[in-house]
């Protein structure tokens, strides 16, 4: 199978002060088509840093990132903001929701970007994550999983190859959050979209295809 996002002997790292922080240290991962990854390990290990690089919302200092075919090291920022909005679903763990927006607003924010109108997408997802009742409401006027329920429907509405996400369940109780889990493996037998979670949930871990272990910004395993 052809791999539709990958990392090949990637490093990145920063620099605090004098100090030089390695935040990846020759990592190398392949997603395919359909197929569930889950990033395990503890805080600081690499795992956000891996989804930001993936999904070309950061540069990797050495080794080669490729999404939907594109090598990010040559793409120009245009590029990398054309790729997003195409081909890839983004959920961070901060939500980034936009606050003078509504819920439904927020959630069809993909579309409008990439000049599409999709308002049965739209109404679909928001029911799916049990949010039509507050679609009209702003973020601020949400609690903390309905934000990220938000985030999460917005990340899925364009229909895109690659998601990446962080921490998708981590402000949910457990209902919602299996229910959030069954949204996801729809995506994966519906639309083939490949998913690489960052989690400390269980439940991912056990539901996923493949689980790599990271620790010090390394996979250690799997």
């Amino acid at each position: 199978m052809t791999a539709v996002a990958e990392l090949e002997h990637v490093s990145r790292r920063y620099h605090r002060g004098a100090e030089t922080v390695v935040a990846l240290d020759d990592v190398s991962l392949s997603l395919e088509r359909a197929e569930l990854v889950a990033l395990v390990g503890p805080s600081g290990c690499g795992k956000s840093t891996t989804l930001n690089l993936l999904a070309g919302v950061d540069r990797a200092d050495a080794g080669r990132v490729r999404l939907a075919g594109v090598d990010l090291a040559i793409a120009s920022e245009a590029e990398l903001v054309r790729l997003r909005r195409h081909h890839v679903g983004l959920v961070f763990q901060a939500f980034h929701l936009m606050p003078h927006l509504t819920v439904e607003e927020n959630v069809a924010l993909p579309l409008a970007l990439a000049g599409r109108r999709d308002p049965g997408r739209v109404a679909d997802l928001l029911a799916r994550v049990g949010l039509t009742p507050r679609r009209r409401h702003f973020p601020s006027e949400l609690s903390g999983g309905e934000q990220q329920r938000t985030a999460i429907a917005r990340a899925l509405v364009h229909h895109p190859e690659v998601v990446v996400a962080d921490e998708p369940t981590g402000n949910l109780d457990s209902l919602t959050g299996a229910a959030i889990l069954e949204l996801m493996a729809e995506l994966r037998r519906e639309e083939g979209a490949a998913l690489l979670l960052a989690t400390h949930d269980d439940r991912i871990a056990r539901a996923a295809d493949r689980v790599l272990r990271m620790r010090d910004g390394r996979i250690v395993e799997g």
